[in-house]
């Protein structure tokens, strides 16, 4: 399970893309603009190939960037998992 204590502090994110896996599942979480309005997106995939390399689909969704968003992104993320991987 992925708890937000394993993701970095909003901060990070302005600067920087964070990635990870849990049991099969990789995911990326990064800092997107649109509209001048920033987003956090969550993308994830199933492993084992890192972003560039996979072939396989890639799911993402969008969130407020700011904490509540990285809480949902957190749900989001352990949801798919439990959808689509277990």
């Amino acid at each position: 399970m992925i708890t937000k204590e394993m993701l970095l502090s909003i901060n990070y994110y302005k600067k920087a893309v964070f990635t990870g896996s849990q049991k099969g599942m990789c995911y990326l979480i990064r800092k997107i603009t649109e509209e001048e309005k920033n987003y956090l997106e969550a993308i994830w995939w199933e492993g084992p190939f890192n972003f560039e390399k996979t072939q396989k689909e890639k799911h993402s969704q969008k969130f407020s960037f700011d904490e509540n968003g990285k809480e949902k992104a957190v749900k989001w993320l352990n949801e798919e998992y439990e959808k689509n991987l277990k």
